[in-house]
C-alpha cells in the first residue's frame, strides 16, 4: 500500500490546546474574606433594599440575621410584596426607603432603574447616601448618575439569590464581586465590605473589580456563552438532528437534556473534571470537532459582540428596545416559545418525575 493511501484510511490527529500566552500575564486577584470586613462600619445605619425578587429577598433576610437595620422598597399587589411580609419586613415605597436610608442597593430589574432613579430615589437621598447595586449596567452606561456627594458601590454575589440565602443559612457564601464607583472614598469600600459581609459574601471571598469590568463580562457572558450562545448551539443541534431525519425526542435528549450532566461536571471541576469524566469517545470529538462548530469565524464575531457592549451599542439598543414598550423582545420570547424543541421538552419532561419542571 501507498504511504498517500495508507494516510486515507489513518484517523485525523487530535488537536490538543497548545499553552496560552495568557497564562504568563495573568495576575492574580484580590480576595478578601471574613477577617477584612467588619459590620461595624454598617453599624447606626439603614440599609433600604429597592425590590424584594430574586437577589432583593436574599440580601435583605441575610443582612437583619447578620444584625443590621434593613428596610424594604415593594410596590404592594404583587407576590413579591406579599413575600417579604411574609418574611417579616414592612414593605413600602421606594421614596419613603430612600429617605431613611445610609445605604441603598437598587436590586430592581435593569430596565426599571433609570426611571426609579429619577423620579423616585434621586430627589429623596439623604446627604452622602451611598447608592449601590449588585449588577452595573446602569452605573456603567450613565442611566444612573448620582449627585455630588453620593458615592456608588458594586456588591455583586456571583449565584441566583436563592443560593445565596441557603449557603448563608448553612454558614457558608457565595462569593461576591466589589467595585467602587469613581472618586469613591476607602470609608465606602469598608461599608461594601461589610455589606458583603453582611450577605455571606466574605465567607466564600469576594474579589476587587471595577464597575465597567463586572459590567462588561457579564453582558459578554450572557451574551456570547452562558445564554446566547448556548440557546443557539442547542437549538442548531437539534433543528441539524431533526432536519436529518431522527426523531426530535432523540434530538432533544442529545443537545438540550444531557447538557446537564455535563454542566455539573464542568461546575465540579471545569474542563479537565468534565473530560476526565467522559468517555475517551467524547473526548477525542471535544477535541477534534469542536473547533469546526467554533471557528475563527465565531471567535472573531465573540469580539464583535464584546465591541458592542463595550461602546454602549447593546446598552443603547436595550435602553431603546424598553422606550418602545420591547415590542421586538416580545415577539421574540413568543416565537422562541413555539419552536419543536420547546414543545418536544414540555412533553418529555412529564415523563420524568424526579425532575421539579418548570413550565412558563
Amino acid at each position: 500500500m501507498k504511504a498517500s493511501e495508507a494516510a486515507k484510511l489513518m484517523p485525523p490527529q487530535p488537536f490538543f490546546p497548545s499553552y496560552s500566552p495568557f497564562q504568563e500575564n495573568h495576575v492574580p486577584a484580590t480576595i478578601y474574606y471574613d477577617a477584612d470586613a467588619d459590620l461595624k462600619h454598617l453599624a447606626g445605619k439603614t440599609i433600604a433594599i429597592l425590590g424584594y425578587g430574586s437577589q432583593g429577598h436574599a440580601q435583605a433576610q441575610n443582612l437583619r440575621d447578620s444584625g443590621l437595620n434593613v428596610v424594604v422598597a415593594q410596590r404592594p399587589g404583587g407576590p413579591n410584596y406579599d413575600l417579604a411580609k411574609s418574611h417579616g419586613f414592612e414593605p413600602m415605597s421606594v421614596e419613603d426607603a430612600v429617605k431613611q436610608a445610609d445605604v441603598i442597593n437598587i436590586l430592581l430589574p435593569d430596565e426599571l432603574q433609570a426611571d426609579v432613579y429619577k423620579t423616585a430615589i434621586k430627589p429623596n437621598l439623604k446627604p452622602g447616601a451611598i447608592l449601590m447595586a449588585s449588577h452595573g449596567f446602569n452605573f456603567h452606561f450613565a442611566q444612573v448618575e448620582p449627585p455630588a456627594g453620593h458615592d456608588t458601590l458594586l456588591v455583586a454575589p456571583k449565584g441566583p439569590g436563592h443560593l445565596v440565602r441557603s449557603e448563608y443559612e448553612k454558614g457558608g457564601g457565595v462569593p461576591c464581586l466589589i467595585a467602587l464607583g469613581e472618586g469613591a472614598s476607602e470609608a465606602t469600600k469598608q461599608i461594601g465590605l461589610a455589606y458583603a459581609k453582611g450577605i455571606g459574601g466574605t465567607r466564600g471571598g469576594v474579589i476587587e473589580t471595577t464597575i465597567a469590568e463586572e459590567t462588561e463580562t457579564d453582558l459578554f457572558g450572557e451574551q456570547a456563552v452562558l445564554c446566547g450562545g448556548v440557546s443557539e448551539l442547542i437549538k442548531a443541534g437539534f433543528d441539524t438532528l431533526v432536519e436529518a431525519g431522527y426523531q426530535p425526542e432523540m434530538a432533544y435528549f442529545e443537545c438540550l437534556h444531557e447538557m446537564k450532566l455535563i454542566v455539573d461536571l464542568l461546575y465540579q471541576g471545569g474542563l479537565e473534571y468534565m473530560r476526565y469524566s467522559v468517555s475517551n469517545t467524547a473526548e477525542y470529538g471535544d477535541y477534534t470537532r469542536g473547533k469546526r462548530v467554533i471557528t475563527e469565524e465565531t471567535r472573531a464575531e465573540m469580539k464583535r459582540i464584546l465591541e458592542d457592549i463595550r461602546s454602549g451599542q447593546f446598552a443603547r439598543d436595550w435602553i431603546l428596545e424598553n422606550r418602545a414598550g420591547a415590542a421586538s423582545f416580545k415577539a421574540t420570547r413568543r416565537r422562541e416559545r413555539e419552536h419543536l424543541l420547546t414543545e418536544t421538552g414540555r412533553s418529555l419532561r412529564k415523563m420524568m418525575n424526579w425532575i421539579d419542571s418548570k413550565e412558563v
